[in-house]
């Protein structure tokens, strides 16, 4: 973890940036040759860990679970980052049968001294780390796999991309990272700065749900890919572990329904693990919860009806590359 001088919380910068194309030609950062193909990739995730959440509803939405390979680490964290082990539903290092993700971070890129961060996008072929940022890991699912995956399904379509960068600007830096920089802040007013702006942030989403079913109008788009892991944290854990109190997301009334909204899309519940997420933050964050006690509660139903449908008149909710 790295704080600033005014003990505000500093998200590190991602150390690959090369893409997946559909032919292998460069992406926007990074190297080429990199061509989509099945059984080529594997991906590194946490269940715990909303930036690598976004990959595993993208790969599960985009039809691509047979495609793309998965290793899921153990959600305890300890000090020299991710490790796989024994815990229901985590598994072992696919690839080399590494203890420690840090261990393939070195195999990779020898004397590397980076953050060791999830999710990342391995490509088996070449033995290389190809991405470990999960912005652009989700832009190459969306898209580069398309001849294994489900090309009708667009998540980013050109005619909304100005709104939805937007949108994910302001979502990030508030939200998604906002309450980070709430629960990691290591002075009151660096807390007290990061918590207005979170609550301020979701106080405008909660106006603008009122007024539409999802953030970018009548479909769901990556913009509310990128914020529903965050949401669906809430209650369990930033709300108490990071001090983000002044309301819980069941206060909310759109944001609340939204979630389940989403979480009800089909195949999406199956990428939500309640028990890796609060074993993680709790027994993994000592500095800030020192007796590692995971909480039983609070309950919350993510089954329960919605009612969305009202704000739409289109029931078919994802854009359609034909249409």
């Amino acid at each position: 973890m790295k704080n600033n001088q005014e003990g505000e919380f500093v998200r590190w910068e991602s150390s690959f940036r090369s893409w997946v194309t559909p032919g292998g030609e460069p992406g926007p950062t990074g190297d080429g040759g990199f061509a989509a193909a099945s059984g080529r990739y594997h991906l590194y995730v946490s269940y715990a860990c909303p930036w690598a959440h976004r990959t595993l509803i993208y790969r599960k939405l985009k039809g691509l679970e047979d495609h793309i390979s998965v290793s899921v680490v153990h959600p305890v964290m300890p000090a020299e980052s991710w490790v796989f082990g024994d815990y229901p539903g985590s598994t072992p290092e696919h690839n080399h049968g590494y203890p420690r993700l840090a261990d393939l971070y070195e195999h990779v890129n020898p004397g590397y001294d980076g953050v060791v961060t999830v999710p990342v996008l391995y490509d088996k072929e070449h033995d290389v780390i190809v991405n470990n940022e999960s912005s652009e890991i989700i832009r190459m699912l969306n898209s580069a796999f398309d001849q294994c995956g489900n090309p009708l399904i667009d998540y980013y379509p050109m005619a909304l991309r100005a709104e939805i960068d937007e949108i994910n600007s302001f979502v990030y830096e508030n939200i998604n990272n906002g309450v980070y920089k709430v629960g990691f802040a290591v002075t009151q007013p660096a807390y007290e700065k990061a918590f207005r702006a979170l609550f301020s942030a979701l106080d405008e989403l909660e106006y603008r749900l009122a007024q539409q079913r999802y953030l970018v109008g009548d479909q769901i788009t990556e913009a509310d890919w990128r914020l529903f892991p965050t949401l669906a944290r809430f209650d369990a854990v930033y709300v108490g572990h990071f001090k983000c109190n002044r309301n819980r997301l069941v206060d909310y009334p759109n944001l609340w329904a939204y979630t389940r909204d989403l979480y009800q899309q089909p195949g999406v519940a199956e990428t939500v693990f309640m028990n890796h997420i609060k074993t993680h933050y709790y027994a993994s964050h000592k500095f800030i919860n020192p007796t590692g006690i995971i909480p039983l509660g609070p309950a919350l139903d993510f089954t329960a009806a919605h009612n969305r449908e009202r704000l739409t008149g289109d029931s078919n909710n994802v854009i359609s590359k034909t249409g």
